[in-house]
């Protein structure tokens, strides 16, 4: 059985957020078919209108479909970055996350993402992360939900939250371990040659 994937993006999205989940659920693909098998996952970006987004760095990126094309998913992913503020006064986005969550199997965020999916109203008593530096926006708007600093992803329920850009292919990965097995999360991680060793530690 396919798996349905749908990322959410839209302009001044953060690039790394969507990019980073996406590598990781093809490259599951990538790995069945080394094995002799079929695909796992169908990944697709969707977009408020579909056609081309401007991420928050530059990158022009082109929707699969647009949201109004969308009536079902096995997974939805809501990335972050500055194009939030504005995403969570779009009442339709806000409609339309609020109308697909309820279909999914697991509701997944990176960075502010779970601002979004706060103001759909899926997180009240819920545990979360986002990015560090956005604990204190997140409060200040009112927003539902217990932020849980320190930590790369949190999972509550089937509401799968993530810290800030890369953390987001740490959430993937622990995914692909719960609907697969841990060797298999392994065998993709090295696939991706995944190894994080940065030559300068972050201070967090």
């Amino acid at each position: 059985m396919t798996i349905n994937v749908g990322i959410f993006i839209f302009d001044h999205v953060e690039e790394l957020d969507f990019v980073g989940p996406w590598e990781v659920w093809n490259m599951v693909n990538t790995v069945l078919k080394n094995q002799g098998k079929g695909d796992a996952f169908q990944v697709r970006l969707i977009s408020p209108k579909g056609g081309q987004v401007r991420a928050v760095k530059g990158m022009r990126v082109l929707a699969d479909v647009s949201m109004d094309e969308v009536d079902a998913l096995d997974i939805i992913c809501i990335p972050g970055g500055n194009g939030v503020r504005p995403l969570i006064q779009n009442a339709a986005v806000i409609e339309w996350v609020k109308y697909i969550a309820p279909k999914c199997s697991w509701v997944t965020s990176v960075c502010t993402g779970a601002f979004v999916l706060s103001k759909a109203g899926l997180t009240k008593d819920k545990r979360l992360a986002t990015y560090w530096g956005a604990f204190d926006e997140f409060e200040q708007l009112d927003l539902e939900g217990t932020l849980v600093p320190n930590l790369r992803y949190v999972r509550d329920g089937n509401i799968l939250t993530s810290a800030g850009v890369s953390a987001g292919i740490d959430m993937a990965l622990w995914l692909v371990g719960e609907l697969f097995s841990p060797q298999f999360a392994r065998d993709v991680q090295r696939a991706m040659q995944y190894d994080p060793a940065p030559p300068y530690a972050g201070d967090v």
